[in-house]
């Protein structure tokens, strides 16, 4: 009994190191392709269409929701308190530090990090990969590199909207349902907000964007196993990405709490 325990734990801690040892690989060789060889601008652009700007109604939709119900349980909170006057702030700076960039990253990997990875998967499947390695082009460079920094880039724009529709959203709370003043709201939000505060929130969302493309296009890249494993890959890939990006929201937070 003891002995099956520790072959499984032994059989799950070598794989879990194969896949940690080959997706670093991954992420090494992409890197390396995109400082020695020409990015493909063309693509790159299409893919910050595909990834930001079709993501944009979810995104200002999540935003604006989140501001409003942030608002309404802060009041409810501080009412005890005698603090309505600070929602402004407390609305803004969880927005801005912590909800925004997680949502929007969360959001776009249920988006578009599922769709890389059913797009390349499909490629995959079908042979179309092989035919461009006959063809002797660079799959890294034609596939990986311009998604991957295509979502690192428009992902932090994706959450300075994300960050104005929240913040609207809890003023729209506060002062037309609630009937809070709304130069308290503005008032602590000038006071309190700082621009280290936003450019800590474009940081994460910038790590988001690089982690779930990552995770998008290695999971495509490794699909096997027909429509079946395009449909398990693309799963696999919203589930580890969403995963990553809550863990690396913690160190990213702890990080620049330092700085």
């Amino acid at each position: 009994m003891i002995l099956s325990y520790i072959n499984s734990l032994g059989a799950f801690t070598l794989h879990l190191c194969n896949v940690i040892g080959r997706f670093t690989l991954f992420f090494l060789q992409a890197l390396k392709t995109s400082v020695s060889s020409k990015l493909k601008v063309s693509k790159t652009f299409a893919q910050m269409n595909r990834i930001g700007v079709e993501s944009l109604n979810i995104v200002v939709l999540t935003g604006l929701f989140t501001g409003m119900v942030l608002a309404l349980q802060t009041y409810i909170g501080f009412q005890r308190v005698g603090g309505e006057q600070l929602i402004g702030a407390i609305v803004a700076l969880g927005i801005i530090r912590e909800l925004g960039p997680v949502l929007t990253g969360l959001m776009v990997t249920g988006r578009a990090g599922s769709a890389i990875t059913a797009e390349i998967g499909t490629m995959i499947i079908t042979e179309q990969v092989d035919a461009l390695r006959t063809l002797r082009i660079n799959i890294f460079q034609y596939l990986v590199v311009p998604r991957i920094i295509a979502s690192t880039f428009i992902l932090p724009f994706l959450t300075v909207f994300s960050m104005i529709f929240g913040i609207i959203g809890g003023y729209i709370v506060c002062v037309h349902v609630l009937e809070l003043s709304p130069e308290d709201y503005e008032t602590s939000i000038r006071n309190y907000v700082e621009m280290n505060d936003i450019r800590g929130g474009l940081i994460k969302a910038a790590f988001f964007g690089l982690i779930l493309s990552t995770i998008g296009t290695y999971k495509g890249m490794h699909t096997h196993g027909g429509a079946r494993g395009v449909g398990i890959a693309t799963t696999q890939s919203v589930v580890a990405g969403s995963i990553l990006i809550l863990i690396a929201n913690y160190f990213l937070t702890k990080m620049l709490e330092h700085l």
